[in-house]
């Protein structure tokens, strides 16, 4: 059974609850730093790594997919790795849908299969804490409404490292919503002064199928909930209950006929992400329309600019 995210990670400030795991977190902060000795020196083709300090919901999927478009349309050939957790089948399906991607249990076998096919370039979703690859360029994601949380590493807070590492990075994305981004860029830059920071908003590419004036009952199990229903908000859809399940959560049957047998009493239409549409049984999904979503890269022209000269260069 998968748990949701605690709600103390989120806090503004440490709970009690959080202090008395901090040991367990300086536990985890120590292996982090063993591990970071194991990097090998360079890669045979040209590797993206989009990655997190924040566990989940900081749109590194969304952005992957983005940026492959991207690149294909400068000429290059790309391609996805994921690492096979079998609880992430969803981003698997997912990348898989929009290019060739490599699945296996270590990134860096997965890599070699991409350059015995002559791929110019992987682009890896999530891996920032995989140590044994030297990534030529990390993107690091943060989601605008939750920035880090409590600020306290895993499991006392959300942080896969130390917030003070991320002056070891140059390029960081703030996807989601317009909330707190120039607090969230002046904490940024406080610790990493000559880092690059763009920004993205997600958009809804099939809002044509939906009746803007029928009610919806949306659910999602993401791993940031409240943006998906932001998202929504902000393009009028009419809410009339929010479902939440945990990150990667394996929907069952009965989770389904309770959902679809309320919208029926309450005549209200079902709403899901991409995402979970794909963890849902094909008998049972005939009744739930899903969002197709992109990032929208603000700054694109800039980002590009970096990329393809990283490329060139390497």
């Amino acid at each position: 059974m998968k748990l949701k995210k605690p709600k103390f990670w989120d806090y503004p400030k440490p709970s009690f609850l959080a202090l008395l795991l901090l040991p367990f977190s300086f536990l985890f902060k120590l292996i982090n730093f063993f591990k970071r000795k194991n990097k090998i020196k360079k890669n045979k083709i040209f590797t993206i790594c989009i990655g997190n300090i924040y566990l989940g919901g900081t749109g590194k999927t969304s952005l992957a997919l983005t940026i492959k478009k991207i690149l294909e349309g400068e000429g290059k050939k790309v391609c996805f790795i994921k690492k096979n957790h079998k609880d992430q089948t969803d981003e698997q399906k997912l990348l898989s849908q929009n290019g060739k991607t490599f699945i296996r249990e270590k990134r860096l076998l997965a890599l070699e299969d991409a350059i015995s096919e002559n791929f110019e370039i992987a682009i890896f979703d999530d891996g920032l804490q995989d140590y044994t690859i030297a990534y030529d360029l990390n993107l690091v994601c943060f989601n605008k409404m939750n920035w880090v949380g409590n600020g306290l590493m895993i499991p006392a807070g959300p942080l896969r490292e130390d917030l003070k590492s991320i002056r070891n990075y140059e390029n960081f994305f703030l996807n989601g919503n317009n909330e707190n981004l120039d607090n969230i860029k002046n904490k940024i830059k406080k610790i990493s002064p000559n880092c690059k920071i763009f920004e993205s908003e997600y958009f809804p590419t099939n809002l044509n199928e939906f009746d803007k004036n029928e009610k919806y009952i949306a659910f999602s199990g993401i791993g940031n909930h409240k943006t998906f229903i932001n998202m929504l908000k902000i393009y009028n859809f009419n809410i009339l209950k929010e479902i939440e399940f945990p990150d990667h959560y394996n929907y069952t049957n009965q989770d389904i006929n309770k959902i679809v047998l309320y919208a029926e009493k309450e005549n209200a239409k079902i709403i899901t992400t991409e995402k979970d549409f794909l963890r849902i049984n094909k008998d049972k999904n005939n009744k739930i329309k899903f969002v197709i979503v992109e990032l929208k890269i603000k700054n694109l022209d800039q980002f590009k600019k970096i990329v393809l000269n990283k490329n060139e260069n390497n």
